[in-house]
């Protein structure tokens, strides 16, 4: 505020005298204080826009919210809308993921953690690439690469033409999973918690990512405290048992993984539904882990990895540098011949080959539907 100067005499100074737009002290012989100027409370420009830099060689582009227009919907989950939106202007279409805005102490931690691992994925080819990220009337909007598919819905596809995927592919695959989650660890020093065919994306060039940090924890002591994430079909032994859940580390992830791959190579979740909380304590906790059947052609270095990931004892669970090491990931480095690319363009809708003329399609479907 901006200093008052006043010139007084040595008389009494009384009650002020209100003048119109000007305030009289009695005393002052008719001099006059002069209120400093309103102050405006400062904002922060935050809201409805981000800058985003989409690769390396790429410059920053400056992104309005209401310059994004809805494709279609990617998913949705507990935590947020993933939508495909394209930015008008230069014509790059994204990934949004749209969080809701909560007063949860909870939410607001989980949508930090999300929004930090993100900014730090940009290091990791493993990881979906961040772009930036906004606030949109209350919610926080997270714009990133867009992929082409989820591994789930591709195994899923693979399985509906009467085909399932190839070793090669999944060796493949859980390799870059498994690069991805020791990115994290080291680099981040956090567990994803999370890992399942759904979070994990893919694209026409072949690559495959994991996605979805918003419950991924940070590492106290290397063991994670909280029990309250996860998808329950890929939860470990040590999360669900009443004795060991209060600590657990990255290992909990490497179980995840097993199941993954037993599901995406099979066709098939290796655990049914369960009706009861009861029914998953006694099958995942209480019986033997699943396996690999044996009569489906899978080498022996694919049974041994899946056999390592899905040990009971998660103090016997190989983490990732062991895992990495696997003769089943040696493999996957050495696969000269089997082309990531080529085989999920088999089963992805053929592209145009007008960019813009897609896009104008994706806008048209978008008006007809409204």
């Amino acid at each position: 505020m901006p200093l008052i100067c006043l010139s007084v005499n040595s008389r009494k100074i009384g009650a002020p005298k209100r003048g119109v737009g000007k305030l009289v002290m009695p005393g002052t012989g008719g001099g006059i204080i002069r209120m400093p100027p309103v102050q405006q409370t400062p904002t922060l420009d935050l809201d409805d826009k981000c800058t985003i830099k989409v690769d390396e060689n790429s410059p920053e582009v400056e992104v309005l919210a209401t310059d994004l227009k809805v494709l279609e919907e990617l998913g949705r989950g507990g935590y947020g809308l993933v939508e495909k939106m394209l930015h008008r202007p230069t014509g790059i279409v994204m990934a949004v993921k749209r969080i809701t805005s909560s007063m949860n102490d909870e939410s607001q931690k989980r949508t930090l953690i999300e929004l930090q691992t993100c900014m730090k994925s940009d290091c990791c080819p493993q990881m979906v690439r961040f772009y930036g990220a906004m606030f949109r009337e209350g919610d926080v909007w997270i714009c990133m690469e867009v992929m082409d598919t989820s591994l789930d819905k591709f195994y899923k596809s693979v399985i509906a033409s009467g085909s399932r995927l190839p070793e090669p592919f999944v060796a493949k695959a859980t390799l870059s999973i498994l690069e991805g989650l020791n990115f994290m660890k080291l680099q981040m020093n956090l567990i994803h918690r999370d890992v399942k065919p759904s979070n994990i994306l893919l694209n026409r060039a072949g690559a495959v990512k994991i996605c979805d940090f918003g419950i991924s924890g940070h590492l106290t002591n290397s063991v994670a405290k909280t029990i309250n994430a996860g998808c329950k079909p890929y939860m470990p032994p040590e999360r669900i048992d009443g004795d060991n859940k209060v600590a657990y580390d990255v290992r909990a992830d490497v179980w995840s993984l097993g199941i993954t791959i037993i599901e995406i190579s099979t066709g098939t979740h290796p655990y049914g539904r369960w009706k009861t909380p009861f029914e998953q304590l006694k099958q995942v906790v209480q019986e033997p882990p699943p396996k690999l059947p044996f009569d489906m052609g899978f080498s022996k270095e694919m049974f041994n990895f899946v056999e390592n990931c899905l040990m009971k004892d998660f103090m016997k669970r190989p983490k990732y540098p062991e895992l990495l090491a696997h003769p089943f990931m040696e493999s996957a480095r050495n696969e000269k011949h089997f082309s990531m690319s080529q085989y999920v363009q088999q089963y992805l809708p053929e592209p145009t080959t007008d960019p813009v003329a897609e896009t104008a399609a994706q806008l048209s479907r978008v008006e007809l539907q409204r």
